[in-house]
């Protein structure tokens, strides 16, 4: 019997990405404000050129860093809100608008 470890893998590097940029999406909006938004743009368009121009595995985590990367525009202004609640500290270096 043959064994097929490439959905386990793609699974596993899919939950460690997501994983990932959730504390980057804080540290993000902490250091930078909402203006990281752009860093997180031009990310997910490269990695969708890259995972247009290569094949396999590679091809599909380049994808999910891809939608990744555009999911968290959207959570860097839910984070500002979040900050805004006081569910997470503000960085008092930033003027506040």
């Amino acid at each position: 019997m043959e064994l097929h470890f490439t959905g386990l893998i793609v699974g596993l590097l899919t939950f460690l990405i997501i994983g990932l940029f959730h504390p980057l999406v804080i540290k993000g909006e902490y250091y930078f404000g909402v203006r990281c938004w752009v860093a997180f743009c031009i990310l997910g368009i490269i990695m969708c050129g890259v995972s247009l121009c290569t094949c396999g595995t590679v091809s599909i985590i380049a994808g999910v860093v891809a939608f990744s990367s555009f999911w968290s525009i959207g959570e860097v202004f839910e984070q500002r809100k979040r900050v805004e609640k006081g569910w997470f500290p503000a960085n008092p270096k930033r003027r506040n608008k």
